[in-house]
């Protein structure tokens, strides 16, 4: 971790709060990911389709986080059941 903070406002607990919540967030978006939209599994693999891929399922991920959903696993079946929310998630958000 990089930081421009000293020894005095950064203190070794400090730091390592900070590390935690870092990697904690970092871990459950790849958890997100891997999991709920199987990303191992995806046979983009060519040019920039990995990259846009994991920008469409990180946009997903964002708009169903603004509606307030917690499990995003649930959140997807959830606008899966109508193909019109998912579109009305994306213009209202």
């Amino acid at each position: 971790m990089i930081t421009s903070a000293d020894h005095h406002a950064a203190p070794p607990h400090v730091l390592a709060g900070w590390l935690q919540n870092h990697w904690r967030s970092e871990n459950q978006a790849h958890w997100v990911r891997g999991v709920d939209f199987d990303e191992a599994r995806s046979r983009v693999r060519t040019g920039g389709g990995p990259q846009t891929m994991a920008s469409l399922r990180n946009t997903a991920i964002s708009l169903l986080g603004l509606t307030g959903t917690t499990n995003i696993a649930a959140g997807l079946r959830h606008h899966a059941n109508d193909r019109q929310r998912p579109l009305n998630l994306v213009l209202t958000s």
